[in-house]
């Protein structure tokens, strides 16, 4: 890759990371939970891109996020030890999701 192309795509790849996040856990998701879910998330993003004036929906942030969960998915196997590299957020989210996986 060109260091042209790498300046111009260097600022959506790199991520700061230690933002704040929104987490449900839900005991069972139906079409009333999942739509609300999604509204719910649909109009969060959308408020705070005005606010900020960014385009929320970016590819960019897309494919991060797809990478981030391909790594955590597998730890939410009951079997799986938890990374102890993620941070206490994450680590206790993948906890108390194996908690009530396993009840």
């Amino acid at each position: 890759m060109s260091a042209a192309r790498i300046e111009e795509i260097v600022e959506h790849k790199v991520h700061r990371g230690n933002r704040p996040t929104n987490t449900f856990l839900l005991n069972k998701v139906d079409a009333r939970s999942l739509g609300a879910l999604i509204a719910l998330y649909e109009h969060k993003i959308f408020v705070q891109g005005i606010i900020w004036r960014i385009h929320s929906f970016d590819q960019w942030g897309v494919e991060l996020g797809k990478v981030l969960a391909a790594g955590i998915q597998p730890e939410l196997d009951l079997a799986k030890e938890t990374n102890p590299k993620h941070d206490a957020s994450t680590r206790n989210l993948i906890n108390i999701y194996k908690r009530a996986k396993a009840n």
